[in-house]
């Protein structure tokens, strides 16, 4: 059966995560201190790092409960709405100077494009956050935008199946028809394997990258373009790099 549709996840599969993430993260702290708060970096760092283990990273007042895990004394005369706007804007200049997709990423997009097949993304997430990474990693120009599918805009978040079949029913796909790829086999390939889609792990990097699912996804790759030999070999697809 003809492959009518390509569905990616964001996070440690069009750009790494876990990279940008912990330099945001070290920008935001070095901020804090430069602001005044008088701990070590280092200190501040892990404690930043529990709270988002602990309140998760989709949280919104990281840097208000960070606060309020240290003692006072530590920033005693200053004023923590600017201590913790000092902080968020640190992160988010990083995002403005490094949000970068991997490069072979736009490459295979952009090959991808020209070929008669849906691209799509079905990511977890806060809308807003998932939808300015889309636009941030400036890709939005390869994919369709009736076929985003974002969980918090959904309703139906990552692992549940739902996500996953609501993306098909919208486009009026059959699963078989259809390949996701992503890097969390919990998340990204046991549920889709589950409802007939192929499956792509990508083990790049970030901290999925050695956890094991209760399936195992129908490919494995390491960068995109062992995706344009898979598509190109599988599926014949055209992915012939210039």
């Amino acid at each position: 059966m003809k492959l009518k549709a390509i569905f990616l996840d964001i996070d440690d599969t069009l750009y790494s995560t876990s990279e940008f993430a912990e330099m945001a993260r070290h920008n935001s702290i070095k901020a804090l201190v430069k602001l005044g708060v008088k701990m070590s970096e280092e200190k501040l760092e892990r404690e930043l790092n529990e709270v988002i283990e602990e309140f998760s990273s989709n949280h919104d007042g990281h840097y208000d409960k960070l606060l309020l895990r240290i003692p006072p004394v530590r920033w005693q005369g200053l004023n923590p709405a600017v201590l913790v706007a000092g902080a968020v804007v640190a992160y988010h200049d990083t995002k403005f100077r490094h949000l970068k997709p991997y490069e072979d990423v736009v490459e295979a997009l952009k090959i991808l494009s020209h070929n008669d097949i849906i691209l799509g993304v079905i990511t977890a997430g806060l809308t807003v956050k998932q939808a300015e990474k889309l636009v941030r990693l400036n890709i939005l120009q390869y994919i369709q935008q009736n076929a985003i599918f974002i969980s918090d805009q959904i309703g139906v978040n990552k692992p549940n199946e739902k996500l996953y079949l609501r993306a098909l029913n919208d486009l009026n796909l059959a699963p078989q028809e259809t390949m996701y790829i992503g890097d969390n086999p919990l998340a990204d390939i046991d549920p889709p394997n589950n409802i007939g889609m192929i499956t792509v792990h990508n083990r790049r990097s970030g901290k999925h990258s050695e956890i094991t699912g209760k399936t195992k996804a129908n490919y494995e790759i390491h960068n995109f373009f062992d995706l344009l030999d898979i598509l190109n070999d599988d599926f014949g697809i055209k992915t012939h790099r210039q």
